[in-house]
């Protein structure tokens, strides 16, 4: 008999579930921290939660019964993964339950900023008939900009293409075929996009990319009367750049559902014309919080009585022996799939690996996650991991594919990887130095060996003397270190296309690379940052009761 713990509250329809299931007991205690958490996790073999409970590393120290927690809802920070994992404990999430919610909150912000619904009502409660000064836009014929095309960001453009509205799209790993399927117009950055839109909307994660990705200087680049909706991640946008912009009238209004810092009661936009805000609704449905329940419980239901995972975000589906086999290939693969997602952008239209020598004997379809899982990590608004990362590649129109040869070349194993955008091909390799030290032995057809963690510079140049030195001077007036380096060239002749690859102890400031960039005779170069030697995603460290 399983028992679980329900540690916030949850529409009937999930519980009904859990009661309909042989097997399976189950309490509702909300509203528990610390010591008290602590002590009840430890009764139960599952947990089911929203966002309200914390379970923290000290929530769980110590447990030797549970067995799997279940976030009704996508986002998991919540949780600590890292500990729970530790711990042999499976957290899984419920990523698309909301989607149609949060899409339908979007296009709801959109309206009700464009027509001034909030601020003609609260002029009819004050007693007046003022048609004048809430004079609207219509959405029909407007153009839509939507930074990131996952499940919510598809869902948004479909509505907003019902409602004659011309969509616009960047997101780095959605094929431009996919998109045009979708009827999206593909950009090739939202820089690009940003001057051609009247609306703009975003639904990415928060990463060092996005944050602050809509600023006082994107603004400026931006169509006077444009309109800013956030229902993703507070953040995105600078909450005191639009304000600003609001007050000089470039920009016409902002619709936010999420903020920088939340709980949020003060915020510079508050009271301003033009600007509509909700406290973090875009879940807030009913049809949203039964979608989640149910598929909570029915993710507990399945593990406790077939042993099935599904939507694991921390582990992978293997038992201890076949996970400690293939670790340190996975991490080779992750790694890569981390390096390519940093290097050549642009949208992809399919991943190719190729495994090489004695690993293309092992579990490849794993190794191909694992590729996946890097090459995603940070791009979209879900956890990835082994388990899902093949899925959300197919769904943004990725295909991955993977070829096997037992033939031993330079290395007894090594893992090729390429990521096609169009006519462009871009391409690393890796293999083991020992049994667990990752190395880059390529890269663009360029043999080489390097590590393959912490900050690199990658950079192509012509093969010419004084490059190497310029570099180094560069870093060395920047004080960045360099720990490593390794060239490789194409042909054995001088005066061809080469690549560098230095390991920094430091991460090089962007004034730094302008001057490497500047060089004559380097065509390229990006500064890649990887996990530390050692360090592993938590779904990668695997174990079970």
């Amino acid at each position: 008999m399983a028992n679980i713990i329900i540690l916030d509250p949850l529409s009937q329809d999930g519980l009904d579930l859990l009661d309909a299931a042989g097997g399976i007991e189950y309490e509702i205690r909300t509203g528990l921290k610390g010591k008290e958490l602590h002590d009840a996790l430890a009764e139960f073999d599952g947990a089911i939660c929203r966002s309200g409970v914390k379970i923290t590393a000290e929530s769980l120290e110590g447990n030797s019964r549970l067995r799997a927690i279940v976030r009704a809802g996508v986002g998991t920070d919540n949780i600590d993964k890292q500990a729970a994992t530790r711990l042999g404990i499976i957290v899984m999430n419920t990523p698309s339950g909301n989607t149609v919610s949060t899409a339908e909150h979007t296009i709801a912000l959109m309206l009700g900023m464009s027509r001034s619904v909030a601020p003609a009502y609260a002029s009819l409660l004050a007693g007046k008939w003022d048609r004048k000064s809430y004079m609207g836009t219509q959405l029909a014929g407007k153009t839509l900009g939507i930074v990131g095309l996952g499940r919510i960001g598809q869902a948004v453009a479909a509505r907003a293409i019902a409602l004659e509205m011309k969509v616009l799209g960047y997101d780095p790993f959605l094929s431009s075929t996919r998109a045009k399927e979708l009827g999206i117009q593909a950009c090739a950055s939202p820089k690009e996009m940003f001057p051609l839109v009247d609306y703009l909307t975003v639904h990415t994660p928060l990463t060092d990319e996005t944050r602050n990705l809509v600023d006082a200087e994107a603004i400026k680049t931006m169509k006077k009367s444009v309109r800013l909706i956030n229902c993703a991640r507070g953040g995105i946008y600078d909450e005191a750049a639009l304000a600003e912009a609001v007050k000089s009238g470039h920009v016409a209004g902002v619709a936010l559902d999420v903020y920088a810092e939340e709980p949020c009661t003060n915020s510079p936009l508050f009271g301003l014309p033009g600007v509509l805000c909700t406290p973090h609704l875009g879940a807030s449905t009913e049809e949203a919080q039964t979608n989640v329940a149910v598929e909570a419980a029915g993710l507990l239901v399945d593990y406790f009585t077939t042993g099935a995972i599904r939507q694991a975000v921390n582990m992978a589906p293997l038992d201890a022996k076949t996970l400690d086999a293939l670790r340190p290939y996975l991490n080779v693969a992750y790694r890569l799939g981390l390096l390519l997602a940093q290097v050549d952008k642009g949208p992809p239209n399919r991943c190719r690996l190729v495994y090489r020598g004695e690993v293309a004997k092992k579990d490849t379809r794993l190794l191909s996650s694992a590729f996946a899982a890097g090459f995603l990590e940070n791009a979209i608004n879900e956890d990835v991991n082994i388990v899902n990362a093949e899925m959300l590649l197919e769904e943004r129109g990725i295909e991955l594919v993977e070829e096997r040869t037992s033939d031993i070349g330079s290395f007894s194993s090594m893992i090729t990887a390429e990521v096609i955008s169009g006519e462009r091909i871009s391409r690393a390799s890796g293999t083991l130095f020992g049994n667990n030290m990752p190395r880059l032995v390529q890269k663009a057809d360029c043999d080489l060996e390097s590590y393959l963690d912490g900050v690199l510079m990658i950079f192509s140049h012509r093969d010419t003397p004084g490059i190497i030195g310029q570099v180094g001077m560069i870093f060395g007036r920047h004080r960045v270190n360099i720990a490593q380096m390794s060239v490789g060239r194409k042909t054995d002749k001088p005066g061809g296309e080469a690549v560098g690859v230095m390991a920094l102890d430091s991460q090089p400031p962007a004034e730094a690379l302008a001057e490497i960039l500047a060089i004559e005779g380097v065509i390229k170069a990006w500064v890649v940052k990887l996990p530390r030697a050692k360090e592993m995603p938590p779904w990668m460290c695997g174990g079970s009761r």
